[in-house]
């Protein structure tokens, strides 16, 4: 039968009209498909979340940033990374990770960079460094004798590059958390902020990650006068008015699907400043002890606080070192 017949091209028209159709059809199948998908998603992203509110904090994971220069604390940091600078002789990451493990706190993934070698060397001798051992010479077999600083720990050593920024380290770090929540501080700032109390907050904003808003220290010691004498003197306060980035942050895993595996940002402006913008950023607003450790000076007061007996992040009873 040809085109040019009555019946042909009716025929050809209707074959063309039915293609249509059927691509219409199709397109609204593929587009209800989608919406299917991404009614599942939001129902297993639900599902999920329902599951992880009910996880505890030894269930979680805690990401801790140890690779930055920490050019200024220059005199410690040009031999070691900042986190393995010393308080009252350990490593502030020790305190740190101490105080995740009071709140149960146990998987760690330390994100390595600059002079990541130090830490991971630490870590892997910890037990030798910090127990008796009986050295037999004669088969060269090591015996432990007792393990005095025991840690219920299991750290993951992740190489994240050597100049790597904040956003990108966490993101490369990522595939060793398990769960979708985890947590992530930086590798020099002590606190005896309530971990429970943060992770009760970021479950109830629903928000895609929650920062721990904190007092800064004051530059200058602070006076307290009357009738023209000083009553009392504190030496760089923490002031009570005034919030800024504290770290101890909480996160849900679908939040960096913002940070592109090639992408190079930094967790303030690369990352935190976007969820801002989306209304994804909660807070939690700790109103207690915060110090970080960005000079020298900060170093001294931190190890000043420890020797007197009064640091007010050892929230652990135990492995206490003597000044």
């Amino acid at each position: 039968m040809t085109d040019d017949h009555p019946g042909g091209k009716r025929t050809s028209r209707l074959q063309h009209g039915t293609g249509n159709q059927i691509k219409l059809r199709r397109g609204a199948a593929v587009a209800e498909m989608r919406r299917a998908a991404l009614r599942d998603n939001d129902d297993d992203w639900r599902a999920m979340r329902k599951q992880d509110r009910e996880q505890p904090l030894s269930d979680l994971y805690a990401v801790i940033l140890c690779g930055g220069l920490g050019t200024r604390l220059r005199e410690e940091t040009e031999f070691k990374p900042k986190p393995m600078v010393e308080i009252g002789g350990r490593p502030i990451l020790w305190h740190i990770m101490k105080h995740y493990h009071q709140f149960g706190v146990r998987n760690f993934v330390l994100c390595l960079g600059y002079k990541g070698d130090i830490i991971r060397d630490y870590f892997l001798n910890y037990e030798l460094n910090n127990s008796d051992v009986a050295i037999d010479f004669r088969d060269g077999s090591l015996e432990t004798l007792s393990n005095g600083y025991g840690e219920d720990w299991r750290i993951v050593l992740a190489e994240t590059g050597p100049e790597t920024q904040t956003g990108s380290r966490i993101k490369k770090a990522l595939r060793y958390v398990r769960g979708n929540t985890f947590l992530a501080t930086y590798g020099d700032g002590l606190s005896d902020v309530d971990l429970n109390a943060l992770l009760a907050q970021h479950r109830s904003s629903g928000k895609l990650a929650t920062v721990t808003a904190v007092h800064p220290s004051s530059r200058f010691g602070e006076l307290a006068i009357n009738d023209g004498s000083v009553s009392s003197f504190r030496e760089k306060p923490q002031v009570a008015d005034g919030w800024i980035n504290g770290g101890f942050f909480a996160f849900e895993r679908r939040s960096f699907e913002r940070v592109n595996p090639g992408d190079d940002l930094p967790l303030e402006t690369g990352l935190l400043e976007t969820l801002a913008g989306e209304a994804e950023l909660g807070v939690y607003q700790h109103d207690g002890f915060w110090q970080c450790m960005d000079t020298v000076r900060e170093t001294q007061l931190l190890n000043e606080m420890w020797a007197s007996g009064q640091a007010p992040w050892q929230s652990w009873d135990t492995c206490r070192l003597s000044a």
